[in-house]
């Protein structure tokens, strides 16, 4: 959830979201390490940011390998129609409430994809302070997480950062230049913004996707 040059520049203390993550913050599915506790200390300057086509490919990332974690579960158990994505939450108690809405606020907004907690989760959420923000990480293969930064939680709409982080793990890039109506505009808004919800936009993109991509995806695993 990044933050405009306007919003960093009068405060330069909150961190940027969905920086591009380096391959040592990557982490399983399955058993995933908890992130580092604190970076914050040694954390450079808020640059202003505006996106860059490196953020889009992680995002893009992370969205296919929930997909295929997802398309694994459901090649063993064939004729299986609901499509779910499982999560875990147990890395992010402070945050629980935060990211039970969140998927509520999903699952009453799509028909074609569900979020569910639970065993053996397509990805995690963690908690802690990272210079970067909230953020979602993955290597590519089956294995993430999101990374729900304390600061920016405290001056952002919380609901909205989770919401908008886990929009990616539904496939939705970020479009920092949007209004506060649209979710994926994350911190573009700035603090004031306390929308929550998808857009009629966005709610339509990941049922597409979810309609769409899934059978590539059992494909591509099988």
């Amino acid at each position: 959830m990044k933050h405009p040059r306007a919003v960093l520049a009068a405060a330069l203390s909150v961190a940027a979201a969905l920086a591009a993550v380096p391959a040592a913050t990557t982490a399983t599915a399955a058993e995933a390490p908890a992130p580092a506790a604190d970076r914050s200390a040694a954390h450079a300057p808020y640059a202003a940011y505006a996106g860059s086509s490196e953020e889009a490919k992680a995002n893009r990332a992370f969205f296919e390998a929930v997909m295929d974690s997802v398309a694994r579960k459901r090649a063993t158990t064939p004729g299986t129609q609901a499509v779910t994505v499982v999560y875990s939450a147990a890395n992010a108690p402070s945050f629980r409430t935060q990211i039970a809405r969140s998927t509520q606020i999903w699952n009453s907004s799509v028909v074609n994809v569900k979020l569910q907690e639970g065993s053996n989760p397509d990805f995690r959420y963690y908690e802690g302070n990272d210079s970067r923000g909230s953020y979602a990480s993955t290597d590519g293969h089956g294995r993430g997480y999101i990374f729900l930064d304390y600061r920016q939680n405290q001056i952002y709409n919380s609901t909205r950062v989770t919401s908008h982080e886990t929009g990616h793990v539904l496939g939705l890039p970020d479009h920092y230049s949007g209004p506060c109506s649209e979710l994926m505009s994350g911190g573009g808004p700035g603090p004031s913004c306390q929308n929550a919800t998808p857009n009629a936009q966005e709610r339509s993109r990941v049922d597409s996707l979810w309609r769409n991509g899934l059978a590539a995806a059992v494909a591509r695993v099988s």
